[in-house]
């Protein structure tokens, strides 16, 4: 029971990072019907950034803590504009030729560069990303945890829910809310539907910017680092319902907690495979996915 409990917990901080992650792919497809491919270069570059106003500041004098502190709201805002720099470049024009292949090859071609770009100022070599907090474990009961993967799962869930209340209490929000529910109606009321799309797609790299300086304490951060994981959180919000914010976060639980029990009680080299069954599972027999409503349009 005790190694159950340790899996099950640790399970759930590998859920939250691909929570957040596809948080980010529901936001545009929601609002734009398209996904940023880039996504995990979002989180890549994120992560790197991070680490060099880290390294700055702490070279300034600030202490580690301080220097964490004062980079997140850096990297939130570089991620914002690293999302409005996707929309702008490579789906706003295929939006407008309604191209559903255009924004495919463009969101991944900009992903490939801001790979390349990653690779050259900071090398392919993985870098250690200084911990805000003591590395030591916390004990609870027979579970035990680092400092760093309760901040990962609070701070998924804070902004997760950040945005929701966004959408539910401002007025651009609503916009946003509007726009999702019918991109042609919100245009005739008025609303910036462009705009709109624009910033689904700066709130959706500034989630994968925050993963990366979320879960790069405990691991490496490294030029190659988002790929996989952006992988693994599009498996998740197909498992979870493009549609449905409630689903990506079930999904990515779902797929955390069984890589980590296929990955001890079978092998870590198979644990990635019951992730990959349960995502044909989904799309052959609920291709919506588990949260996800069947949309009817009129012709």
């Amino acid at each position: 029971m005790n190694i159950l409990a340790q899996l099950i917990v640790s399970g759930i901080v590998v859920g939250m990072i691909y929570g957040v992650i596809a948080f980010g792919y529901q936001l545009t497809f929601s609002t734009s019907k398209t996904l940023n491919f880039g996504q995990g270069e979002a989180l890549t570059l994120g992560a790197l950034v991070g680490l060099s106003l880290v390294w700055f500041l702490t070279a300034r004098g600030l202490g580690i803590g301080l220097a964490y502190i004062v980079m997140l709201p850096l990297v939130l805002m570089f991620g914002l504009a690293q999302g409005a720099v996707v929309e702008r470049l490579g789906v706003r024009q295929a939006i407008k030729n309604k191209s559903e292949a255009g924004w495919i090859m463009a969101t991944i071609a900009l992903g490939i560069i801001f790979r390349n770009i990653a690779e050259n100022l900071w090398g392919r070599d993985a870098l250690k990303f200084p911990s805000p907090l003591p590395e030591i474990a916390i004990v609870v009961g027979p579970v035990r945890i680092q400092p760093m993967e309760v901040v990962i799962v609070l701070g998924a869930l804070a902004m997760m829910l950040a945005v929701e209340a966004f959408n539910r209490k401002s007025i651009f929000g609503k916009a946003v809310v509007a726009t999702a529910s019918d991109r042609d109606a919100a245009g005739l009321m008025g609303i910036n539907t462009g705009l709109v799309i624009t910033f689904s797609y700066a709130l959706s790299s500034m989630a994968a910017a925050f993963a990366g300086v979320l879960i790069a304490p405990i691991t490496l951060a490294g030029a190659t680092m988002g790929g996989v994981l952006g992988l693994k959180a599009f498996a998740v919000a197909i498992i979870g319902g493009l549609s449905s914010g409630l689903g990506v976060v079930v999904g990515g639980l779902i797929l955390g907690i069984t890589e980590t029990f296929t990955g001890y009680y079978i092998s870590t080299g198979y644990k990635d495979v019951p992730g990959l069954v349960l995502l044909l599972l989904v799309l052959a027999l609920k291709p919506t996915g588990l949260f996800g409503k069947a949309v009817i349009k009129k012709v």
